[in-house]
């Protein structure tokens, strides 16, 4: 009953942490800011809304909203919450965690080239291109924990992860931090990207959603921010020691999600946005990282010196 509230809690939280994000920026710079809350206002004043739909478009363009939901809100469940586990789990359940993300971005490459504008053609394509990138590091990621625990499930990763010592607090780290650059990269988030930019040569993905409005922009910008908390699940997951109490464990592992995107807004609000031709350069630190853990661990498991 725990886990099912917890989930429920995960479902209808997404735009709180973004409003986290935003209230750190805010702070930052001086600001009052928005309401915490006001990803939530913009939700319901969406869903009110019409929509107007290109006579261009086909049926994939309607349906990728909520494919993009849908596909989220399966990963979701397959990532376990400490100590409790996850509601999906099966041998090699991170494939389909990560076929499934794969596909929700497919979905929304489609329907940005299904517009027929070159304008989000041209988004599609950096979406597809950096997507590359970064989906290849997130392989050699999950290829690492897995021959670091020799288990084939989230669950059982990180519980075996976590209960191990040694050189794998350095794998951690990496690994933590490669994750986190994924979810900034995959979150569309400064310095890869911003979501509240709207200039032609430096956008990523809000360039692909901009024909869409209404309850449909509303699902789309629900499963953009459920996409960074699983990622931010992901990092807390590896963090969260099973030695702990249930309790403790849930709290710290809600207060890891809540730092974690208090760090974005913290990241956002002292850097720049890199330019387009090195955000290429900045994605593939995810992979150097996550090369460099892989490295580490089959060092170790040949024995080391």
């Amino acid at each position: 009953m725990v886990k099912i509230i917890i989930y429920i809690f995960l479902i209808i939280s997404p735009f709180f942490f973004v409003g986290i994000i935003n209230r750190v920026k805010a702070l930052w710079a001086g600001r009052k800011g928005t309401p915490i809350l006001q990803a939530y206002y913009d939700f319901l004043k969406l869903l009110q809304k019409g929509e107007v739909i290109s006579k261009t478009t086909s049926f994939i363009f309607r349906l990728t909203p909520s494919i993009n939901v849908a596909s989220m809100l399966i990963a979701l469940l397959i990532i376990p919450i400490p100590l409790l586990g996850s509601i999906i789990k099966f041998p090699a359940d991170f494939v389909l965690f990560s076929y499934i993300l794969g596909f929700s971005k497919f979905m929304t490459v489609l329907a940005a080239l299904d517009t027929g504008s070159s304008f989000e053609g041209m988004g599609a394509s950096r979406e597809a291109t950096f997507s590359t990138i970064s989906e290849t590091a997130f392989f050699i990621i999950i290829g690492t924990l897995a021959l670091l625990t020799n288990r084939l499930s989230f669950e059982s990763i990180f519980l075996v992860l976590n209960l191990s010592s040694g050189y794998t607090a350095l794998v951690k780290i990496l690994l933590v931090i490669s994750i986190f650059i994924m979810l900034l990269a995959e979150g569309s988030r400064i310095p890869v990207d911003d979501p509240n930019t709207h200039l032609e040569l430096t956008m990523i993905h809000e360039v692909m959603i901009l024909d869409y409005s209404g309850p449909d922009l509303a699902l789309i910008n629900y499963a953009a921010s459920l996409k960074m908390l699983l990622f931010s699940m992901l990092i807390s997951n590896l963090l969260v020691p099973p030695s702990l109490s249930l309790e403790i464990s849930i709290t710290l592992f809600l207060l890891l999600l809540v730092l974690i995107f208090m760090t974005v807004g913290l990241i956002e609000s002292l850097i720049a946005r890199i330019r387009m031709s090195h955000v290429p350069q900045f994605i593939f630190v995810i992979t150097a990282f996550s090369i460099t853990a892989f490295a580490i661990v089959m060092f170790f498991l040949r024995g080391g010196y």
